[in-house]
């Protein structure tokens, strides 16, 4: 004969299984609606500067160092300037042209923000 304890136990056990899946189910579809969502639409070249390497995207890990050197060439801060920069190209995959702005080049790179509102990456 089965018990009310064990009964009651049992249930609690199914309660937890069923708000266990529906919890993973729940995370699966949050996270393939990100995947999912629709690309920036890309600034037009313009042809002053070739969009590789400035879109986001475009470039691979292993090329951020050397656009973050030319990036933060000019700047009286190199080493902070190349931590952003390495940091923020690494989640970009992208460095805007020049030495300051064309942020408008990588969406990402420009919308980075610190916890206080001002540009993240340089």
């Amino acid at each position: 004969m089965i018990s009310y304890l064990s009964l009651s136990t049992m249930a609690k056990k199914i309660c937890v299984l069923m708000f266990s899946v529906i919890m993973m189910l729940h995370l699966l579809v949050e996270n393939h609606a990100i995947e999912t969502e629709a690309p920036t639409p890309q600034p037009q070249q313009n042809g002053q500067f070739p969009t590789y390497g400035i879109t986001q995207g475009s470039l691979q890990p292993q090329e951020c160092g050397p656009r973050c050197t030319q990036r933060c060439s000019k700047t009286a801060f190199k080493k902070p300037c190349m931590f952003f920069c390495q940091k923020c190209c690494a989640k970009c995959l992208c460095v805007p042209p020049g030495t300051y702005g064309n942020k408008e080049f990588c969406p990402c790179y420009n919308n980075w923000k610190t916890k206080r509102g001002g540009p993240k990456c340089p």
